[in-house]
């Protein structure tokens, strides 16, 4: 067998961490915190069965038709309450997931947010981050956080829980990725119903500028009545 040599292929700062950058492939963190997407988009239908835990998702496609509502979920919020899905009912929201310690990805994504948030400050419209560090990222880790983008706590949610909650969210309800300091860099739209809209990458500008497009064209729309269909990420019977 052949001695791979000792010259290292690229080096870290010592003080940089970034979820698991000892194991994770060099690929991985030579793109920084989010996973790669697997590409070939996958629509989700009311018929769609929900992701397993442990599998990874593909991820939705730049704009699709509405599909079946998102089951509900409650986490915790950054102020320490409860955080129940429901209240987004009659909202357009954009989910995300990130964590607090990543050291540069994931304060792009989130600066990124901001600024859609500042583009787009129609009440109707809110964001959702879930982290994907629950055990380092408490309220209190969150509020301090989401203080550094000036995020409003009415329009802006920073949502943590127990990692199999969250996993679940993220690979069945949102079709995003998430492993402890692992996820995707994508924002994922949802109508005033509940239903996956779309996503885009949020660490490409001009990806940044469809999703706002996106986001305003499902803001235009009127409020309907909610397809009868299982929700996407619902629990198999």
């Amino acid at each position: 067998m052949n001695q791979m040599s000792s010259t290292p292929l690229f080096s870290l700062p010592s003080n940089v961490t970034c979820g698991w950058v000892l194991v994770v492939p060099l690929l991985l963190a030579a793109l920084g915190c989010g996973k790669v997407d697997k590409g070939g988009p996958v629509v989700p239908s009311a018929t769609m069965a929900p992701v397993a835990r442990d599998e990874s998702p593909l991820p939705a496609p730049e704009r699709m038709p509405p599909g079946a509502v998102a089951a509900p979920f409650t986490l915790t919020e950054r102020s320490g309450k409860d955080f129940d899905s429901a209240s987004l009912r009659g909202k357009v929201w954009l989910a995300s997931v990130f964590f607090a310690n990543c050291p540069g990805p994931c304060f792009r994504e989130n600066q990124a947010l901001a600024d859609i948030l500042r583009k787009i400050p129609d009440p109707d419209f809110m964001v959702v981050s879930v982290t994907c560090d629950p055990d380092n990222d408490t309220p209190e880790s969150l509020r301090r956080y989401a203080d550094r983008f000036e995020a409003d706590p009415v329009r802006w949610k920073f949502l943590t829980g127990d990692m199999a909650t969250i996993k679940q969210i993220a690979n069945g309800t949102f079709l995003l990725p998430a492993e402890v300091g692992v996820h995707s860099e994508r924002g994922v739209v949802f109508d005033r119903e509940g239903r996956l809209r779309g996503s885009y990458h949020l660490l490409q500008p001009d990806r940044v500028k469809l999703l706002e497009k996106l986001i305003l064209d499902v803001l235009a729309e009127p409020a309907g009545s909610s397809p009868e269909s299982a929700p996407v990420g619902a629990p198999s019977e």
